[in-house]
């Protein structure tokens, strides 16, 4: 996958912030937040996927607990498609990180999983039928 670097970004005061597309406003420039961005210009950049087919930072209820998922991509039937957690670059992709994303997708039963630090990256697709997953060697089609 490459990594593209179009963001918008400001300083005010001490604090930094990036430009979100998909929320249209200013957010804080964190580690994670930068993953984010660049995934987000990734998927528009390298797959045209559509900004207004993307949803950022949303709220689910996961077991009586307010969590809230990095990203989601919707198919042109309005049906949530794949799933983004992303980390920060330090942060290492481990099991634990897999298991949020599956926890997140308790409920919004996408078909595939994508988690990044931005360095490392891991797609799979999801078998409800099996209740298994199979890592993929590279990004699935965007539809």
């Amino acid at each position: 996958m490459q990594w593209s670097s179009s963001l918008k970004t400001r300083s005010q005061g001490a604090s930094h912030q990036v430009f979100d597309r998909v929320r249209r406003k200013w957010v804080a420039l964190t580690p994670e937040e930068m993953v984010r961005q660049l995934l987000i210009q990734y998927f528009i950049q390298e797959h045209h996927f559509p900004v207004s087919r993307m949803s950022v930072e949303r709220k689910l209820t996961i077991l009586g607990m307010i969590r809230r998922y990095d990203l989601v991509l919707y198919d042109k039937g309005a049906a949530p498609f794949l799933l983004a957690e992303c980390k920060a670059p330090l942060m290492p992709l481990n099991q634990n990180v897999l298991n949020q994303a599956a926890r997140y997708n308790l409920q919004l039963k996408v078909p595939y999983l994508f988690v990044t630090n931005g360095r490392q990256s891991y797609c799979c697709r999801i078998d409800f039928e099996d209740q298994s997953w199979k890592f993929l060697d590279q990004m699935p089609q965007l539809t």
